[in-house]
């Protein structure tokens, strides 16, 4: 008895191509574990044996994934002679469920940034007036600047499994998305005690008050499901740039912006004035553990 697989059709949108760069990063024997159980239908760059010509004749897709930002406009960027919005028109209507790959998928992320085209937008603010015929879910947003390899596996296995998953506000799986990239973060100590880094790229010191770091105000478990099963980009003196966030991509992401030595935005959840009193105290502790290079 051959057992059905759930179909997966992978479109790519407008989009650097960093999502699927970041799925072929995931762990070897889950991805394994992936084609073993569903049917990977469709990708542009990683399927030969269908062409998306096979995709439209589909009657039903049980899982849509779309990476990168929508537009009606054929000027920057069409596939097969469709704009991207034909395309999710085509695509969307046949499919029980539909994952927004990325940022950009989500919400429009870096393109939406364009001023020439202001209809580059994420695939909810288009389908969200759509009548869809066949979906069995609301849409899900997977934010990231690429998406965790592991976030795209863990949605499509827990729907596969229980058909449904808890959203947030935003749209994203609370599973994924419900603590801070803090949480986990090894520089942690180093946070409470109000100990700077002193550079890029060094193993001592938080990476909040100088460099930038968003990792007390975005949602993600970067820290705790480590990318290539190894690292996150503080463990490697790289701070959060708050890639999950809606707000994505901001200024000057690599410097605190501060008001009178202030930092403008604090951890969230906590208000300014708590903010100073625990940072305000921390600063008239010396310890001198965590002011010498503990890594040569």
């Amino acid at each position: 008895m051959i057992r059905h697989k759930p179909k997966v059709v992978w479109i790519q949108a407008i989009t650097c191509n960093g999502n699927t760069h970041s799925l072929l990063s995931s762990n070897y024997s889950r991805f394994e574990l992936f084609l073993n159980s569903f049917d990977f239908f469709y990708h542009p760059s990683l399927t030969t044996q269908n062409s998306l010509e096979d995709v439209f004749s589909l009657k039903e897709i049980d899982f849509l994934l779309i990476e990168g930002a929508i537009s009606s406009n054929k000027e920057f960027y069409s596939i097969s002679n469709n704009d991207t919005l034909s395309l999710l028109e085509k695509l969307a209507n046949k499919s029980k469920y539909i994952i927004c790959v990325g940022s950009c998928a989500s919400y429009g992320g870096v393109h939406a940034k364009f001023e020439e085209n202001k209809q580059i937008k994420g695939v909810s603010d288009y389908l969200i007036s759509w009548n869809l015929e066949k979906i069995k879910h609301p849409i899900i947003n997977l934010t990231g600047c690429p998406v965790h390899p592991e976030w795209i596996l863990q949605t499509l296995f827990s729907l596969k499994q229980r058909e449904t998953i808890a959203l947030d506000e935003n749209k994203r799986p609370k599973e994924i998305y419900y603590g801070l990239a803090h949480h986990g973060c090894t520089r942690n100590e180093y946070f409470e005690w109000k100990v700077e880094a002193k550079s890029f790229g060094v193993k001592e010191g938080c990476l909040f008050y100088e460099q930038g770091c968003r990792a007390p105000m975005t949602h993600s478990n970067c820290n705790r499901i480590l990318w290539n099963d190894v690292n996150s980009k503080t463990r490697a003196g790289m701070p959060c740039i708050g890639c999950t966030e809606f707000d994505f991509p901001r200024n000057n992401m690599l410097e605190t912006k501060k008001n009178i030595g202030i930092p403008m935005d604090v951890p969230l959840g906590i208000n300014k004035r708590a903010y100073l009193t625990l940072t305000g105290v921390a600063k008239t502790f010396k310890i001198d553990r965590l002011n010498k290079k503990l890594i040569e």
